[in-house]
């Protein structure tokens, strides 16, 4: 039957392995160090994979190939390790840092002051890598920034990071928009509210709109809010 169904592109695939916890069926497998489709059949063509991949490597094609047999993906995913082992870049895999509250502290040398905590919750904080249905997603309040902010503003960590999960991105420098991968990480998680944080500079525009796209297309109503730092550090708005 002609149908439609992933296709994925060897030469822009880095093997990071995000497609492979974003598609629920098992559909996809590492060979070679490349992500690559292992059975047509696995694949139920809804394309959860499309937006946790960095790349772009992943597309939809319209092909001859066997009907989604979900079945046949019971049986294989019941098959599987429970919690396999994760085979793609380290700098990807998703993470949840917990902070132990009841953790020694450290003293400081005494010609410096301590060290401001790190209020940082998850890894990895990129928004092209993160996997839209990473489990530190669920009932998050969610903070989406412009890289350069955290070096502008020097409270950044304790006034916008504390208790959020971070993202952030350069719409001027990163390859593609961010309206999918965040209408998917919208779309399909507990978003409670959603911190956009942004330069002064026009290029920084470019997140905002794709924050406002997303929330218009994920058919939620969440909370959200934007604030502009200026290039000296300052709050506009």
């Amino acid at each position: 039957m002609i149908r439609k169904i992933i296709t994925i592109d060897k030469e822009k695939c880095n093997g990071c392995g995000l497609c492979i916890s974003a598609c629920h069926e098992g559909a996809i497998g590492l060979v070679d160090g490349k992500a690559e489709l292992l059975r047509d059949d696995y694949c139920d063509g809804l394309g959860n994979c499309l937006p946790a991949c960095p790349t772009n490597a992943i597309t939809f094609i319209e092909r001859e190939a066997a009907a989604f047999d979900e079945e046949a993906v019971k049986k294989h995913m019941e098959k599987s390790t429970p919690e396999p082992v994760f085979a793609g870049c380290p700098g990807t895999r998703s993470a949840a840092l917990k902070k132990e509250s009841s953790a020694p502290v450290q003293e400081a040398p005494a010609a410096s002051a301590a060290a401001p905590a790190s209020q940082l919750e998850q890894w990895p904080v990129q928004l092209k890598l993160v996997a839209p249905n990473a489990a530190y997603f669920n009932n998050a309040n969610l903070l989406i920034a412009a890289d350069c902010t955290a070096f502008a503003y020097g409270n950044f960590h304790n006034q916008f990071m504390k208790n959020k999960v971070t993202l952030i991105g350069c719409p001027k420098l990163d390859e593609g928009d961010y309206s999918e991968k965040l209408t998917a990480i919208l779309a399909n998680n507990n978003i409670k509210s959603v911190s956009v944080v942004r330069m002064e500079v026009p290029c920084c525009g470019g997140i905002v709109n794709a924050v406002t796209n997303a929330l218009k297309a994920c058919g939620k109503m969440i909370p959200w809010s934007v604030t502009t730092i200026s290039i000296d550090g300052s709050i506009i708005e």
